[in-house]
């Protein structure tokens, strides 16, 4: 029987929410009361939300860019400020486009994208065997692939050359800073998909070196990065023979760097 929703038990749930310190109090409970299939379910749910659980992890999803993409214990969860970057990526796509998405978590940036800008042919890795399983339930949506490996390393070799658009949400909080996130980050997602390393570029500086071997020519690498990171971000780029250039969301506070490949004169 599914869970009683009367204004009564909506109205104790958020009170429950809000003592809790969640701060969408109101939407989270009305979430709750709609995924539980039963009371005691529901009683389970609201008492892991208020233990810290993500919200996403415990209704199994996550809403990006309009889509509900599956999550679940141990995956990152995707940010809204990250469909700045899938914004910038459908502007540059073509139909049939060649997709990589690396370190892709739930593969929620490569579905995105493929939703925006019709056939793609998707190729998606990540590190994270957790997320990797994850990644597969979603990718197989849009008729993709998922790899497990470090970065480019379990990808096809057929791929060198010919990538069109490469999606790379590289973790760059710097490892310093790691501490100061909310627990819901800290403690629930995995860190390899938050530490960026000293500076919090470690992984984008390999992404980068590796970038222009599988990119086509005219292709284009997106990468977030922190507004303060954004100069030496474009810096590595170009290092790398990337010609880079800045977009960023005031809305969405994100900020990408889009490296591209130049073709020959």
């Amino acid at each position: 029987m599914p869970a009683s929703q009367t204004p009564s038990t909506h109205a104790l749930i958020t009170a429950q929410l809000r003592k809790a310190g969640c701060v969408f109090a109101e939407e989270e409970a009305q979430l709750l009361l709609g995924e539980a299939r039963s009371e005691s379910e529901l009683a389970d749910m609201v008492e892991r939300r208020i233990t810290g659980l993500p919200l996403e992890h415990i209704v199994g999803w996550a809403e990006f860019d309009g889509l509900r993409i599956a999550v679940g214990a141990g995956v990152f969860v995707p940010r809204h400020r990250t469909e700045f970057l899938v914004q910038q990526a459908a502007r540059l796509a073509r139909p049939e486009a060649v997709v990589v998405d690396l370190c892709c978590g739930s593969g929620a940036l490569g579905v995105a994208l493929a939703a925006k800008v019709g056939t793609i042919e998707l190729h998606a890795s990540d590190i994270d065997p957790t997320e990797v399983e994850c990644a597969r339930r979603n990718v197989s949506a849009v008729n993709g692939q998922v790899y497990e490996g470090d970065l480019f390393e379990p990808l096809p070799a057929t791929l060198q050359g010919r990538v069109d658009i490469l999606l790379a949400n590289v973790p760059y909080v710097p490892t310093s800073a790691i501490e100061f996130l909310p627990s819901e980050a800290r403690i629930h997602e995995p860190k390899v998909a938050l530490d960026g390393g000293e500076d919090g570029l470690d992984v984008l500086r390999r992404v980068a070196a590796s970038a222009p071997l599988w990119l086509a020519l005219g292709g284009h690498l997106l990468v977030e990065v922190s507004e303060r990171q954004a100069s030496q971000a474009t810096a590595i780029l170009a290092k790398s023979g990337l010609i880079p250039q800045v977009a960023s969301s005031d809305e969405l506070n994100a900020t990408v760097i889009i490296g591209t490949k130049p073709k020959p004169d």
